[in-house]
């Protein structure tokens, strides 16, 4: 049995009716995107409940080993090469574990959103494109696909048509804005339904992207 991951929630106005699981970036923890939700300013009507998961700590081959919170390992800052097969893995059970935890508290399957930021980005692709429950959305942050060559292989045909939203800074040092581009041309491909939005800023997010985000989250879960 997976052991849940200890997590930071965002209640809903009145009975939780739909949930996102929102999973942050390298070094960061279930803290950082808490702040977003009353950005968001989502209709209470929709029941929205925000949980935000904590990534356990683990050596980081790029950061010399350092113990860090992360999905998975980076060994190069290429990130096209091959990736830690057995942290995506580890990370995909224990993430498919909070949203069927989310399932028995009452949330039907397709008003699940998985979303990420970064490596969580990465993961939320990996995962929710994988999942053999039909969900709500998918959004992926200043990101990239990790696993690519088993993609077509795994995928769900439950998810294959789920609605994906893309967003990418274009003067992104840390993720370039060419391997988002690279991931939103290969599911293009593949026939996902993606939404890919850049905008001129860093490894960040902006006032302009939330306001894509909130449009996604109501079209999503209306």
């Amino acid at each position: 049995m997976v052991e849940l991951l200890q997590t930071v929630e965002v209640d809903a106005v009145g009975d939780a009716r739909a949930s996102v699981i929102w999973l942050h970036g390298l070094g960061a923890d279930g803290h950082d995107f808490a702040a977003i939700v009353p950005e968001l300013a989502l209709p209470a009507e929709l029941g929205v409940r925000f949980v935000f998961p904590h990534a356990p700590s683990i050596p980081v081959t790029l950061n010399g080993g350092y113990v860090m919170p992360a999905w998975y390992d980076i060994a190069e800052i290429d990130l096209k090469r091959r990736h830690d097969e057995a942290g995506i893995r580890r990370t995909d059970a224990q993430v498919r574990a909070l949203m069927a935890a989310e399932h028995a508290r009452g949330v039907p399957w397709d008003r699940i959103v998985l979303a990420g930021f970064s490596q969580g980005g990465a993961i939320a692709l990996f995962t929710a494109l994988r999942h053999p429950e039909r969900l709500a959305g998918v959004i992926a942050l200043s990101t990239y696909l990790v696993s690519e060559e088993t993609l077509d292989a795994e995928r769900s045909e439950a998810n294959a048509s789920v609605p994906v939203l893309q967003a990418h800074g274009t003067l992104d040092p840390m993720v370039p804005c060419e391997r988002g581009e690279a991931a939103h041309t290969s599911l293009t491909k593949l026939g996902y339904n993606v939404a890919f939005h850049t905008f001129p800023m860093q490894h960040s997010v902006c006032i302009e992207e939330i306001a894509k985000i909130r449009e996604f989250l109501v079209s999503s879960l209306s």
